[in-house]
């Protein structure tokens, strides 16, 4: 019997065959079944789960909201809530949807770009019929394919591009059948050699900009003047336009807070990551995310990226948490949640930045790491604290220290 064809049980069986695990293991995989997550992948064995907590208040348009993030590394939420704690201090986000549509792509090749360009155009009526005739309740419900563009690729590569207003679905299905719909009308052409038909993750007419403006007192940091931490927060900031490889490390910084709010709300955090990156290097050059800059008392941050999740389908109409955590979202809308998700992201750079310029990254983040360095080395959960305590004061918090502190304090 293949793998894919035998039951969760003997799944197990076969893996323990072939691995020779403990019984304590054999028990982790059994105490974390789940029936409903065995029918949403292939070959499943057991569920692996992620610490979730909340930030507890962030003000977005003038409505404060608490907002579920699941993630593994410690000072992540720690940083989201102190970065909207400053911005909370000048009155909150401010954000607004350029737009709302995915994009479909039907992929020509051995093609004529103006004779592709000329049928779009004359066809455009009867294309967009026949697109939302594939997927008939999005159209109804208001949504559905909108428009129709075409770029040229070169070398006789073209992209016929198609605008779909999924309504409060990601729709990554309802794009690949409208996609592939309107393919089959190229085929029938006969104008080149149609490849495939998918949506594309690069989701640039689903835009998100999301625009803080603080006063200097709202960055305020003892032992160092507010001016001057705005000036250096804007410096940093230019070094991540001219340097990738700066870029790349502030926008994972992003991305920590983006991320951490996609996976509780249930969406496709790998295509959000995905198309954010993408437009990062729209222009040729990966460059940062957010912009900021400052006039002689307020310092001035900007994002625009692509964010489009949904409300509804998927894993969020599945999994029971995640439609625990859109309550406490208490968003009511795809736009909304996208909103919501993105000022985060500028909330967790802002923290980075003004950590980063003034006592440096590591004296807050080894500080939530400790926690993480004592379970390694085998803390029970009551010695815990106590270690960590220790570990404050050791000349080095690494490994070896902490496995010599443990030892210690279990002989006394």
């Amino acid at each position: 019997m293949k793998f894919h064809q035998m039951n969760w049980q003997q799944r197990l069986a076969a893996i323990d065959a072939n691995t020779n695990l403990s019984t304590s293991e054999k028990a982790l995989l059994n105490h974390n079944y789940s029936a409903i997550n065995e029918q949403m992948i292939e070959n499943y064995i057991t569920s692996f789960s992620l610490p979730e907590g909340v930030l507890p208040n962030i003000i977005i348009n003038d409505d404060a909201y608490q907002v579920p993030m699941v993630t593994e590394e410690p000072s992540v939420i720690a940083a989201a809530s102190n970065g909207a704690r400053m911005i909370n201090m000048g009155g909150g986000v401010h954000t607004t949807n350029v737009s709302r549509e995915m994009i479909g792509q039907v992929l020509i090749n051995d093609a004529d770009f103006s004779t592709i360009e000329t049928l779009v155009t004359n066809q455009a009526a009867h294309l967009i019929d026949l697109g939302n005739a594939a997927h008939p309740s999005m159209a109804q419900r208001g949504g559905g394919l909108k428009r129709i563009t075409t770029r040229d690729l070169g070398s006789g590569f073209v992209s016929v591009d198609l605008h779909i207003d999924t309504q409060a679905a990601m729709g990554a299905n309802v794009v690949n059948t409208i996609s592939e719909a309107v393919a089959g009308y190229f085929k029938a052409q006969q104008v080149g050699n149609v490849v495939m038909a998918i949506l594309s993750n690069f989701a640039t007419s689903s835009l998100v900009t999301a625009k803080v403006a603080l006063p200097f007192k709202a960055i305020a940091k003892a032992g160092f003047e507010a001016a001057d931490i705005a000036q250096r927060i804007v410096l940093a900031n230019q070094f991540s336009q001219r340097d990738p490889y700066r870029a790349t490390t502030e926008n994972k910084g992003v991305m920590n807070g983006i991320d951490a709010v996609v996976m509780a709300s249930g969406n496709d955090w790998r295509a959000i990551s995905a198309g954010v990156h993408a437009y990062a290097a729209r222009d040729g050059q990966y460059r940062n995310l957010v912009t900021w800059t400052c006039d002689d008392t307020t310092l001035y941050g900007e994002i625009t990226v692509p964010m489009p999740v949904g409300i509804v389908g998927g894993s969020i109409s599945i999994v029971p948490l995640v439609q625990t955590n859109h309550k406490l979202l208490n968003v009511d809308s795809a736009s909304q949640l996208a909103q919501v998700i993105v000022a985060v992201g500028l909330a967790q750079n802002l923290s980075a930045l003004r950590a980063l310029v003034t006592s440096g990254i590591q004296a807050g983040h080894m500080q939530l790491q400790l926690k993480s360095l004592a379970l390694a080395v085998g803390a029970t959960i009551a010695e815990v604290p106590v270690l960590v305590t220790q570990l404050q004061q050791a000349a080095h918090a690494d490994m070896q220290t902490a496995r010599q502190l443990l030892t210690e304090m279990r002989e006394k």
